[in-house]
């Protein structure tokens, strides 16, 4: 009995001090030096630390898979990968070419900046994944695919009208399908439509009323036992964005029954838009983006759900029956798979490493891993603008992290570069920072920018550069560059990462010319560590 009690008790202390020790690192948003899994087999919020924004999760056997919205970014739609809802990899990006959702996605146009494609919803049915999203100025869309990984089916539209956002879908046992959307011009009214069993066509006319107001939207449907649930999210001034539900005995409705699953948690940015999901140990858990207004965008987090009288309440439960924001938790299952988010790459394969994704739909002749193999080689167009590289095509981007220390570093072969060109390291959101090459008269030179703001430095002193960019959990930062790769030497004033329009910060390589339609750099490697 001594040894039982000596049993709890020192669970108790190794419990309180997880609780402890997650409560210190977050007494601030943003400023935590762990996250993820942790030695001791419990995981600390946030579990992925980036802007992977509109985040739906769904299990398949022993898999999970998560979907994150991509806006302008090309290819669209990413897939992540999951043993243990913790630790990710990402699986590969949906939407291969965004000219299907329409032209100004392209890089000839590029008018869709924090638009293009928004949240959606993940579904396995059968023996295929579905993927079903909205674009805010083109409609619904979905598509389909055997395997995870793809190829996912062309895109098919469901609804070509503007103004739409957050949909969802759900099959019933007997093989009947339904829809739900939010038509966030129209006051926030979210409709339930009738799907035709491939997915591939909604019932315009169907349209049921389930609710409207208050900003409500981050539709999932699920259901639970003999329960259809309606997951959503509503917003209140001076309140902020919470997550709601309304269920019904029947697929189809009336959602009548509501209840409020969660807090607002303004403190921790709003935890408000995710997939609920059963986990492997039996136990349940909500899959969330939070952050309203950050350069590290809406970063994700992983909360427990408890039942309470038919209810999922999402987070630690409050003694009034209600859920709040929980930082830390025991691991959901312990996987010999560590997962994980690529980022560093050589370029040594025949096509890019997911992580990618280029500043709206890419020339393809414009860009080559096969040319020069090992590197990639980046060739110089014209910017819609010049002199403006938000309006130059084919940067090649990937998301940033928020932790406490961050070193991105490349290494650019300049000898093909050619007069009006200019390439190099940047980071970019609603506004933007650069550390690159620029040749002029024959002669090549270091250059910092920052947004409008240009500063000429010194001769390039070799035919290789290496520029880089190191950043903490303020997101400043600092741009160095060097001709050997030893010894570096900074540049530039420091650069606050911003965010807009919850498009967290992106590290990118740029390549563009004023000038005309030439020259060119190779990149050997981007290390981001």
């Amino acid at each position: 009995m001594r040894r039982f009690c000596g049993i709890i008790v020192a669970l108790g202390m190794l419990l309180t001090a997880e609780g402890v020790a997650a409560q210190a690192q977050q007494t601030e948003w943003g400023k935590w030096e762990r996250w993820g899994e942790q030695p001791d087999g419990s995981y600390l919020n946030p579990i992925i630390p980036s802007d992977y924004s509109d985040i739906d999760c769904i299990r398949v056997g022993d898999d999970y898979y998560a979907i994150s919205s991509t806006f302008q970014f090309s290819p669209g739609m990413t897939m992540l990968h999951s043993k243990d809802l913790v630790n990710w990899e990402i699986c590969g990006n949906i939407v291969d070419d965004l000219t299907q959702i329409g032209d100004n996605l392209n890089w000839d146009r590029m008018t869709r900046y924090a638009r293009g494609i928004w949240a959606g919803t993940l579904r396995y049915h059968e023996g295929r994944f579905y993927l079903f999203f909205g674009t805010p100025d083109e409609g619904y869309f979905m598509t389909s695919s055997a395997r995870p990984e793809g190829p996912w089916e062309p895109l098919t539209p469901l609804l070509l009208e503007a103004g739409w956002d957050d949909c969802s879908a759900m099959w019933d046992e007997d093989g009947t399908a339904c829809f739900v959307g939010t038509h966030f011009a129209d006051g926030y009214k979210t409709y339930l439509f009738r799907m035709s069993a491939d997915g591939k066509s909604i019932d315009r006319q169907s349209a049921r009323l389930i609710h409207s107001g208050n900003g409500r939207e981050a539709n999932k449907l699920i259901k639970v036992g003999d329960w259809y649930y309606l997951i959503f999210s509503e917003h209140k001034s001076g309140i902020g964005r919470y997550v709601m539900a309304r269920r019904s005995r029947k697929m189809m409705g009336p959602y009548t029954e509501e209840k409020q699953l969660a807090l607002a948690s303004r403190e921790a940015m709003e935890p408000n838009q995710g997939g609920i999901v059963e986990g492997k140990d039996g136990k349940w858990y909500f899959m969330t983006h939070h952050g309203t207004g950050d350069w590290g965008g809406r970063i994700v987090s992983l909360l427990p759900v408890t039942w309470t009288d038919g209810w999922p309440i999402i987070g630690k439960v409050l003694p009034e029956g209600i859920g709040a924001m929980q930082w830390e938790g025991r691991m959901p299952y312990n996987s010999s798979e560590k997962l994980t988010i690529g980022r560093s790459d050589d370029f040594d394969t025949e096509v890019l490493a997911p992580q990618w994704q280029w500043n709206y739909q890419p020339r393809k002749a414009f860009f080559s891993l096969q040319e020069r193999p090992g590197w990639m080689r980046l060739k110089a167009y014209r910017p819609l603008q010049p002199n403006q590289l938000m309006k130059a095509g084919n940067t090649l981007t990937q998301r940033t992290f928020r932790k406490a220390d961050n070193e991105v570093t490349i290494k650019m072969d300049i000898s093909r570069m050619e007069d009006g060109q200019k390439s190099g390291l940047c980071h970019f959101s609603s506004q933007h920072s650069a550390l690159g090459i620029v040749k002029e008269n024959g002669i090549c030179y270091l250059e910092y920018r920052k947004n409008g703001n240009i500063v000429r430095g010194p001769e390039a002193a070799s035919s290789f550069v290496w520029l880089r960019s190191v950043w903490g959990l303020d997101g400043l930062s600092r741009y160095a560059y060097s001709w050997d790769g030893d010894n570096f030497v900074d540049f530039g004033e420091p650069y606050q990462m911003v965010w807009g329009n919850y498009r967290g910060d992106r590290i990118g390589i740029y390549c563009f010319n004023d000038v005309a339609e030439k020259g060119w750099v190779d990149v050997d490697y981007l290390h981001y560590r």
